[in-house]
């Protein structure tokens, strides 16, 4: 990866012109998607077409094979930590999150859905810690801002 595109993408995070947010947010999703080039990228999409059918078993399959042939793709972690949220099962995707942050630290999306695990368990202090982590890359997000309100909430 590109380290200077990297940095100057995580400084547009936090530009407070919207448009400009917007392109890098997308920008970091498709570095991320096509850190295995087009092999990794097929998959996950395959994968997801599996999971929008409502076919988690063969997504799951399909995203753990993925991830057994390339364990650095940080993507493949997160797409898989995704189906394991959406399950329910949020200790599975929580490992997979904090795998996904290893690989990648700066990864908002995992950070995110950190937080998101955290708080369908029940763990308001780790989940407002991991939001937080989400906002200082992307200090606008305003659904982390709500999920802090609504988690500090949940403490008193």
């Amino acid at each position: 990866m590109d380290d200077g595109l990297i940095d100057r993408l995580l400084q547009d995070l936090k530009n407070p012109d919207d448009a400009i947010r917007d392109r890098a947010t997308a920008a970091l999703w498709q570095i991320w998607f096509n850190q295995k080039g087009d092999y990794g990228f097929e998959i996950l999409g395959q994968s997801q077409a599996l999971l929008e059918a409502k076919q988690y078993t063969q997504a799951e399959a399909l995203l753990t094979d993925l991830i057994g042939d390339q364990p650095d793709f940080a993507e493949a972690w997160n797409r898989r930590a995704v189906l394991h949220y959406l399950q329910g099962n949020y200790e599975r995707s929580l490992s997979d999150c904090q795998q996904v942050v290893k690989l990648n630290p700066i990864h908002f999306g995992a950070l995110h859905g950190m937080g998101l695990c955290y708080a369908a368990l029940g763990e308001y202090v780790a989940a407002i810690q991991s939001f937080r982590q989400a906002l200082e890359i992307q200090p606008y997000a305003l659904i982390n801002q709500r999920l802090i309100l609504e988690c500090t909430a949940r403490l008193n």
